[in-house]
């Protein structure tokens, strides 16, 4: 049995888009620690992704500007507007609660790419979702509890769950867009429209960062890039509501990074529900064997 039939290269591409985000989220909460203001944060990213997508493009000898420009922009649009609320949320939240609250996008997408793309939801999906879900409550549900010491501040959560909407929008743009774009270009107009719109908003309030902190923020752009790369070579190989589903394990990877960094100790109610998505993930990947080992084809 090859890696390819025990996990499919959408499968990989999307752990791997995981794992980068996850060592971006971290480098984000590492900088805004030590005074850098959010919208800095992302037009640091935005000038690093918009150089390597620039040289990416060319290498490949193929126009900047694409096909379906207008759709292009549009995806920079919601894109970058679900990035500023991601960086806000992962700044002012532990940084395990932040990725999940993110993570709400998944169930989004997968209803999104059923109503727009056409898209079927299989069984396995559904019970990944179910599961994913479940775990997310059970992490978060006793931070919510009235009186409780561990409470999250409500406009952050209400911050993250709107970068949450805007990541499930801007997915299925990328899915779309992958029927007629090269990969590279899409994620070149991500950038594109990021820079100048955090340019704008952080004029007044730039910190100027020491040696240390601007290999920090190039970091932030090249884990960017690397999960960019894997979340669009993912959608072009897997329906939009499979391929995200998978992106769950990013909770994973911020909880680890978070406890090793930043000192941030998840309860047991994590720990309970990270293993819940874990399980989801897992059908997710081996679901549809299981099904027909379970349920033999009449054929």
């Amino acid at each position: 049995m090859n890696l390819d039939t025990m996990l499919p290269s959408g499968v990989r591409f999307m752990l791997l888009s995981a794992l980068g985000f996850a060592l971006m989220s971290a480098c984000v909460k590492y900088v805004s620690n030590h005074g850098i203001p959010v919208f800095e944060i992302v037009a640091a990213r935005a000038l690093v992704s918009l150089i390597i997508s620039y040289l990416y493009v060319k290498r490949k000898g193929i126009s900047i500007w694409g096909n379906n420009k207008k759709l292009l922009a549009l995806r920079g649009i919601v894109g970058t507007m679900a990035l500023m609320c991601v960086y806000y949320s992962v700044t002012t939240l532990p940084l395990a609660e932040a990725t999940i609250l993110q993570y709400v996008h998944p169930v989004f997408t997968a209803i999104l790419g059923f109503v727009f793309l056409k898209e079927a939801i299989k069984l396995p999906t559904v019970v990944c979702i179910l599961l994913c879900l479940l775990g997310l409550f059970v992490i978060v549900q006793p931070n919510m509890q009235a009186g409780s010491t561990e409470s999250l501040p409500t406009f952050s959560i209400l911050i993250a769950l709107l970068g949450a909407m805007g990541s499930s929008i801007a997915y299925v743009i990328v899915r779309r867009l992958s029927r007629t774009e090269d990969s590279s270009v899409i994620i070149f107009y991500f950038p594109l429209v990021a820079l100048p719109a955090s340019l704008l908003l952080t004029w007044n309030d730039f910190v100027v960062p020491s040696f240390d902190i601007v290999l920090m923020l190039i970091l932030v752009g090249i884990f960017t890039q690397v999960g960019q790369l894997g979340l669009t070579k993912a959608m072009q190989t897997q329906s939009a509501g499979q391929a995200s589903a998978y992106s769950y394990v990013q909770i994973i990877f911020s909880a680890a990074l978070g406890v090793w960094i930043f000192n941030e100790t998840p309860s047991v109610w994590t720990y309970l529900g990270g293993s819940l998505i874990v399980l989801g993930a897992m059908f997710n990947v081996f679901g549809n064997k299981l099904i027909d080992k379970l349920v033999p084809s009449k054929a």
